[in-house]
């Protein structure tokens, strides 16, 4: 059978940086060349950033985007890349398209383009477009109607994109069809929790249907909220792994492949969805034989806590990087939050580039003041002590506030210092709400919310907890300081608002609030239901209209990480002004 070495380049990019996205692919093409690669692939919208947005209903970025695809067929040529095939995702337009009621205007398109020879050799659009979770693509795209088949030595790839694998039907039994070789999907498909397995058992089931070797290729990095976490995945026809990328790292895969070689006569015309075979003939005979000297590498996994864990991690380094901020500003109160906050930060952007604040009130506690200040010496942050009492009593004298309104202006002092320093110095403030809290309003608007982003915004306290110990036992493990104080993590929470204060005052017990929660804002379950899981009803009916009202809240809080499968924003939209009421009904 025909060899072939694959080349798939899992790399980072960022929306509307589109000449260094090119120059990447440019050097990322070089390095696969180097390595003797045959065909060479690169993730979804790699060109452009993913996702692009309302970016794409914009006609001069998508006239942009088509212009620098074709000059980066030119560049490769020039640089001595011509004649190594180059699978690229980018944004295009339909031209043949007739404006049509409730199509994007312009009828934009998810597409990618096989470059060879210093030109678009072959161009394709996403036949199966998401719109569900943080998908929005029937906004703003139109879909491809082909099947691209591209021959490479011999052997016939059939290309996909991302969604044309999630979804039956379409390009995957549209492959088996065409007598296809190889099933090459680029994609750019956002982490979430537990996804990995979900992916794998995807890939292994679509190279059943197709028949044929299939390589899902996949980005890393982060955008807004969104993270990628790579694990870019080959399988053969059987469904055996043949290789496996890294998670949450740039990689070059290379891997040497024994495919079946193309028909003498191929088919041709329309196949499975009425999707009609679209092929291009690059290079028909097949390489010599040779030695295979890549048999594709299986990346060890990272276990559950360490994944979530990275993925807050570049998460923060993402989106500080990609929007040009060199430094963060946490106010750490001695809690678990603002400490695993911390430690993230660190961890993203260096202990030199993070800023820590104590704000005291006479209400904190000299155990959390004393656990803040250690944080900072384990870390290695800075840090600096501004007491807010002087300041609160300025307010307290000229306006006489008590019991909530009283307990909120400290937060809102401290969020004013947070934001002052922040245009001081020029730190972007992390937000260290968790998930728990933003479902129940526990947090303070222009107080504890305020910030640029939050890291920890998608993360359930009991979680929170947890990848506290997770990150303290693997600095343990490596023979380093674990960079979370002990008591930070073993006290009772504490907003430290009031004397005395405790979280479960107002909440109930982390552990049940967040079985709880998981059921109604993760799994859209209604009160009934969640009640017949066996919740005390009472709690459950005093937790749920705890969340419905705090929506206004939500709304106003920063972006931040997400990692499950229904974050606060784009996976959650609800209404502000709602009378429905789920404890009202049933």
């Amino acid at each position: 059978m025909p060899q072939l070495r694959l080349a798939l380049n899992q790399i980072d990019a960022t929306v509307g940086d589109l000449t260094a996205n090119a120059e990447a692919v440019v050097r990322w093409t070089r390095h696969s060349a180097e390595r003797g690669a045959h065909l060479v692939a690169f993730p979804e919208m790699v060109l452009t950033g993913y996702p692009v947005e309302d970016l794409a209903l914009r006609s001069s970025f998508v006239t942009a985007s088509r212009e620098a695809l074709r000059a980066l067929a030119g560049r490769l040529a020039d640089e001595g890349l011509g004649e190594l095939p180059v699978v690229v995702g980018y944004l295009d337009r339909a031209d043949q398209a007739q404006p049509r009621y409730g199509q994007p205007a312009g009828a934009p398109r998810n597409a990618a383009a096989v470059l060879h020879g210093g030109k678009v050799a072959l161009s394709f659009a996403k036949h199966h477009l998401p719109n569900y979770g943080v998908f929005d693509e029937f906004r703003y795209f139109v879909p491809g109607d082909t099947l691209p088949v591209v021959r490479v030595r011999g052997v016939d790839v059939a290309l996909a994109i991302c969604e044309d694998l999630w979804q039956e039907g379409g390009r995957v039994p549209a492959a088996r069809s065409a007598g296809a070789g190889l099933l090459v999907s680029v994609n750019a498909s956002p982490f979430e929790q537990n996804k990995d397995d979900t992916r794998l058992e995807l890939v292994r089931k679509r190279a059943q249907e197709a028949g044929c070797t299939t390589a899902y290729l996949a980005m890393v990095g982060g955008q807004d909220e969104l993270v990628f976490d790579g694990d870019s995945i080959v399988v053969d026809a059987s469904g055996e792994v043949l290789a496996r990328a890294p998670q949450f790292a740039e990689a070059n895969v290379i891997i040497d492949l024994e495919l079946p070689a193309a028909s003498a006569e191929p088919v041709s015309g329309t196949v499975d969805d009425g999707l009609r075979i679209d092929r291009v003939i690059l290079s028909g005979e097949p390489v010599e034989p040779y030695a295979p000297e890549y048999g594709g590498e299986l990346t060890e996994r990272l276990d559950d806590d360490e994944e979530v864990y990275s993925a807050l991690v570049t998460g923060v380094r993402a989106y500080a990087a990609k929007n040009g901020f060199r430094s963060v500003l946490i106010g750490l109160s001695g809690g678990i939050d603002s400490a695993l906050v911390a430690a993230i930060a660190c961890d993203a952007v260096g202990a030199e580039n993070v800023y820590g604040v104590a704000m005291p009130s006479k209400y904190s506690s000299q155990g959390s003041r004393d656990d803040a200040a250690e944080l900072a010496r384990r870390t290695g942050c800075h840090f600096r002590t501004v007491p807010i009492e002087p300041m609160f009593d300025a307010y307290m004298e000229s306006l006489g506030l008590t019991g909530l309104a009283e307990e909120n202006l400290q937060s809102r002092l401290r969020g004013t210092l947070l934001m002052a320093l922040s245009n001081q110095e020029g730190h972007i403030v992390l937000a260290p709400g968790n998930k728990s809290e933003l479902a129940v309003g526990y947090s303070t608007l222009y107080g504890d919310s305020v910030g640029a982003y939050g890291p920890i915004k998608d993360v359930y306290k009991t979680s929170v907890f947890r990848l506290a110990r997770w990150r303290n036992r693997a600095a343990g493990e490596r023979g380093e300081t674990p960079p979370i104080p002990e008591n930070s993590i073993s006290k009772p929470p504490s907003a430290e608002l009031r004397h005395g204060q405790v979280d479960t005052d107002s909440l109930p017990d982390y552990d049940v609030l967040d079985r709880i929660l998981e059921l109604y804002v993760d799994r859209d379950q209604g009160k009934d239901a969640i009640v017949a899981a066996g919740f005390d009803e009472e709690l459950v009916t005093r937790t749920l209209r705890m969340v419905d009202v705090a929506e206004y809240k939500r709304r106003q809080y920063p972006p931040g990480t997400k990692i499950s499968a229904k974050g606060f924003g784009k996976d959650r939209r609800l209404p502000i002004t709602n009378r429905w009421r789920e404890t009202t009904t049933g």
